[in-house]
Parts: structure tokens; C-alpha cells; sequence
């Protein structure tokens, strides 16, 4: 599986301005209805849905990534943000460090398959330094577009 077959170059961000988890979420679920992705209506869902998988754990794996991520009936596939904030978010982080890089993946409600194998694919990405890395420099959407190609282009 590839990042690009779930992420829209609409539905990414380099200059997220968002300062806690849920504005960070809601802002991501933002870039998915601008994106086409998901209706206006249904993101008013999605965040409660998001916030709730949050409270069973945090997803900021640590090392400035996080990957919300949820499901629900608003969406027919799986469809996926990116977001950077350049000064970083308080996550509740594993490792207590702020979040930089965040992937949003929402699943629909009947799938397993292609949400886990998503998120194992960004997990084991951004275990990558020189890749995190890469994103964190990002200037805009192009060149973080340019980046996960280049690692979709390897693992393929």
C-alpha cells in the first residue's frame, strides 16, 4: 500500500496553526472536507469519533509524529490528511515530546484491512529520521508530496 493511494494533495498542510489535540484534529478533518473527501456536515461526526479514540490512548507515537485515526460511515474508503505545525502540539505524546508531522487516516466502519495496513505503512516510515526529517523541512505541499512519493516509490 502506497501513501498516495489514500492521501490528497488537497488534504495537506504545511502550516497547521492549530494548538491543542482537538483543534489539530478539527483541522485536519477540515483539509478532508476542502478536499472533497468528506462532507462539511459529517465532519461535526468525525471530530467526537477522533477525539474518543483519543481518549483510549493517544496516537503521538513519539518522536514529534502523530497518526489519528478512526472510523466511520462517512467515508466509502479510506482517506487520509497530512499536517505539519512547525512549532509542534502538546499530544500527550508517548514520549512527552510536542507533535510536527500528523497523518489523519478515517477508515469506513466495515474495514479492517485497509486501515491497519495503513497505518503500519506511516508507522514504519516515520520510524525514519532522515524521512521525518525531510517532511519537517517540507516548505509546501509540493515538496511533501515530492517526499512521500520518493518513499512510496521505494517500498514498491
Amino acid at each position: 500500500m502506497k501513501i498516495t493511494d489514500f492521501l490528497r494533495e488537497k488534504a495537506i498542510s504545511v502550516e497547521m496553526s492549530a494548538g491543542d489535540k482537538e483543534g489539530v484534529i478539527r483541522e485536519l478533518v477540515e483539509l478532508l472536507v476542502q478536499a472533497g473527501e468528506i462532507k462539511s456536515a459529517d465532519a461535526q461526526k468525525l471530530v467526537p469519533i477522533l477525539m474518543a479514540r483519543e481518549a483510549l490512548g493517544s496516537t503521538g507515537i513519539g518522536q514529534g509524529v502523530g497518526i489519528p485515526h478512526g472510523k466511520s460511515d462517512c467515508v466509502k474508503e479510506l482517506v487520509g490528511a497530512f499536517g505539519l505545525s512547525r512549532p509542534g502540539v502538546q499530544f500527550d505524546s508517548l514520549d512527552g515530546e510536542a507533535v510536527h508531522i500528523f497523518f489523519l487516516l478515517i477508515a469506513p466502519e466495515d474495514s479492517a484491512g485497509p486501515h491497519l495496513k495503513a497505518l503500519a505503512r506511516i508507522s514504519r516510515l516515520l520510524k525514519d529520521r532522515f524521512f521525518r526529517e525531510s517532511l519537517r523541512e517540507s516548505r509546501d505541499i509540493k515538496q511533501v508530496l515530492k517526499v512521500i512519493q520518493q518513499e512510496d516509490q521505494k517500498a514498491s
